[in-house]
């Protein structure tokens, strides 16, 4: 029988004091960089359900739907882990740059694939007149709070943040065909707002 030779015998010395070479996972977790892009999660208090990490997501991850709860309508932004390439487009390209972030989590494996997904939901606001919902309420007092006093200009965002105080309330939606001046003082989406302007300067509307 042949003596080993003496660098194998060096290494197999080295690997009995130093230990393995290869990292404990998953007894132990491996060191994570700063940059790592891990798992995309919703941040409640600063997402306000634009919808813009659903349009630039490039693996059509992120599904938009609409949901009714009692009188209220909510939409849901749900990301589906197991279509996500986890490439940050959707934190880079956030309107508010906090609505979703990626933290450093990375064993996501799961039995169920109905379990991989990261959802929030934000409640919309209904247009008083036609009754359809048209904006989620953080996103209109995200903007009301960013345009200022220019925010007197529009209505409908005025009408939001004076509810948010709480010195107004929505009210029911109306029949439009009986759309008159007076309806310019109610939240209403932009085709209703269309045909309130188009009454008001020729008297009718299409």
């Amino acid at each position: 029988m042949k003596k080993p030779k003496l660098r194998e015998l060096k290494e197999a010395v080295i690997a009995l004091v130093a230990g393995p070479y290869t990292i404990d996972f998953p007894k132990s977790p491996p060191p994570i960089p700063v940059e790592f892009r891990g798992k995309p999660e919703y941040q409640e208090e600063e997402c306000i359900g634009c919808g813009a990490c659903s349009e630039v997501c490039p693996a059509n991850a992120i599904e938009i739907t609409e949901e009714q709860k009692d009188d209220k309508i909510y939409r849901i932004l749900t990301v589906h882990l197991d279509n996500c390439v986890y490439c940050g487009t959707c934190v880079e390209k956030c309107t508010t740059k906090k609505g979703i972030i990626q933290n450093q989590e990375f064993d996501l494996a799961v039995f169920d694939r109905a379990d991989a997904v990261e959802k929030v939901e934000k409640e919309m606001v209904k247009c008083e007149i036609c009754g359809r919902p048209f904006a989620t309420k953080d996103h209109l007092k995200w903007i009301y709070h960013r345009l200022g006093s220019s925010v007197a200009g529009n209505w409908t965002l005025m009408l939001v943040g004076l509810g948010e105080l709480e010195l107004v309330a929505q009210t029911p939606e109306r029949d439009k065909r009986r759309i008159g001046r007076n309806d310019n003082a109610r939240i209403l989406c932009p085709d209703c707002r269309r045909n309130v302007i188009l009454s008001e300067e020729w008297g009718t509307f299409e």
